[in-house]
């Protein structure tokens, strides 16, 4: 009974903070930062890339370990992606493909196109925005940047304050929600199903592993996703490209399935001829935001820690991390997916095999096909990996948020809850913790796009300083923070 009703009053709030409204603002603020920056993300991409990919390589200061509680831009991209790279990567794609079809594909790409730039916007402000504590640590979000940026704007301040505590509520649900309930509950199935170990004694192990890492702080998580990252993302891209090699005469067909069913005025859900292409575009939106998390305004609280000064610097990092996590990782999942005979590539509906499978087990039986038992056992560790990290990353998001509202001495009691919540997640229904997951986003979401929109002068700014000083050689002063006090200070330190 319970269950039944916690089950109702989400699904109420969902069909709020998931309808069109909401995702046509989640798309106009992509669309809106896009066009203020002047589609960067595209005129700037060489520049982007040498200064986040190729920066890994080149400059030894983003990835140099600091000595204080400030974490290297290396670290941040890491801990971020840590965040955004989990099972909605495997599960989540394969949730879209199962209930809007190939066509999801494509939204996801195109929600993830504009959305680097939002992500991008985040962080700018972020940089902007952000305090150091006490510690000597940064501190920043979307809760800063409401409270000080829109709350700055004339007869704004309560409505900044208000935004700035509703988003630190959402954020703290939306870690027991995406950042642990429904990682939790995609691993400790997948575990089972592999090796046949019980969903709680997973769930007790991992419980176990988490607490051992956050009980350290920010500095310790950043110094193990900064090593599990890298690993479990080409471990996973590895066994996917083996699987892709295979089915390369399937690209070409795969391909056109993405962008017809993206486009075809096919039968949906109830009969209703064009509710294809609607409910395409609404999962592609949804799991494509649930992937990379661009506009939900919680890897800036990450970013917000870096030792970099620059807001366009760390902005960059942004975009790079949607571009991997959604236009990579996402996209060679739907391949390998839709490579398999789980979906047929002709009316991009599952096949019989693909429904008696379900959604959550079709990347399992995708690399079973090639790897055999191997297959299913692979995939298990990689969600595994993905779900740990993921659960790292999103209690220092949790963390800075509870730190918001209740100070530094709520900070222990909600990690203990935390990892509580990683047990239950363990044994909880899987379908009511994805729904549950994406409330708490859709909820994170709104006030966090508020807050961009009000600030999108300031992002045009900043941007526009930086390209001026970059790329045009002219003599003015860089904008470092937003902060009056902070700014000297940065300005000094040069």
């Amino acid at each position: 009974m319970f269950v039944e009703t916690i089950t109702k009053i989400n699904d109420a709030v969902n069909g709020v903070v998931w309808g069109w409204p909401a995702l046509i603002l989640l798309g106009i603020t992509g669309v809106i930062m896009t066009i203020l920056t002047r589609f960067f993300q595209i005129g700037r991409i060489g520049h982007w890339f040498k200064n986040t990919l190729g920066a890994i390589f080149r400059e030894r200061h983003v990835t140099a370990h600091t000595g204080n509680k400030t974490i290297s831009q290396f670290q941040s991209l890491c801990t971020a992606l840590a965040a955004t790279v989990g099972t909605g990567n495997i599960v989540g794609v394969a949730g879209a493909i199962a209930t809007g079809g190939p066509g999801a594909v494509f939204w996801m790409w195109i929600i993830a196109f504009f959305g680097m730039m939002t992500n991008f916007s985040e962080n700018v402000l972020g940089i902007l925005y952000r305090r150091k504590g006490k510690d000597g640590e940064w501190h920043g979000g979307a809760m800063y940047y409401l409270k000080d940026g829109l709350g700055g704007k004339k007869h704004c301040r309560t409505l900044g304050a208000v935004l700035a505590v509703l988003f630190s509520i959402f954020c703290v649900l939306a870690s027991f929600g995406i950042g642990n309930m429904s990682q939790v509950n995609s691993m400790v199935a997948n575990v089972n199903t592999a090796f046949g170990v019980p969903v709680w004694i997973t769930g007790i192990v991992l419980a176990v592993a988490v607490g051992a890492v956050i009980i350290g702080g920010l500095k310790r998580i950043a110094t193990v996703t900064e090593k599990l990252v890298p690993f479990m993302v080409i471990l996973y891209l590895v066994g996917a490209l083996v699987i892709i090699c295979i089915h390369i005469t399937s690209i070409p067909a795969i391909f056109v399935s993405i962008f017809k069913g993206a486009f075809t005025l096919r039968a949906g859900v109830g009969g209703a001829v064009g509710a294809g292409i609607a409910q395409a575009m609404k999962m592609g939106f949804k799991r494509g935001v649930f992937s990379n998390e661009a506009g939900l305004g919680s890897s800036v609280m990450v970013h917000s820690s870096s030792n970099v000064k620059e807001p366009v610097r760390q902005g960059m990092w942004g975009i790079f991390e949607v571009f991997a996590d959604t236009i990579i990782v996402c996209t060679i999942t739907a391949l390998v997916l839709l490579g398999s005979d789980a979906v047929d590539l002709a009316t991009g509906m599952l096949t019989p095999v693909g429904e008696a499978v379900g959604s959550s087990s079709l990347m399992a039986y995708s690399f079973s096909q090639v790897f055999g038992v191997f297959g299913s056992g692979f995939v298990a560790i990689a969600i595994l990996l993905f779900a740990y990290s993921t659960v790292l990353g999103w209690t220092h998001y949790g963390t800075t948020a509870i730190r918001y509202l209740l100070g530094e001495k709520s900070v222990l009691p909600y990690r203990i809850i935390f990892i509580a919540i990683v047990i239950a997640g363990s044994v909880m229904k899987a379908q009511l913790a994805w729904d549950i997951s994406d409330t708490f986003n859709g909820l994170m979401m709104i006030p966090n796009l508020i807050g961009v929109l009000a600030l999108s002068p300031l992002v045009f700014r900043a941007t526009k300083n930086y390209v001026d000083r970059t790329f045009h050689g002219k003599d003015v002063a860089p904008i470092y923070s937003a902060i009056p006090e902070i700014q000297k200070e940065q300005e000094e330190a040069e």
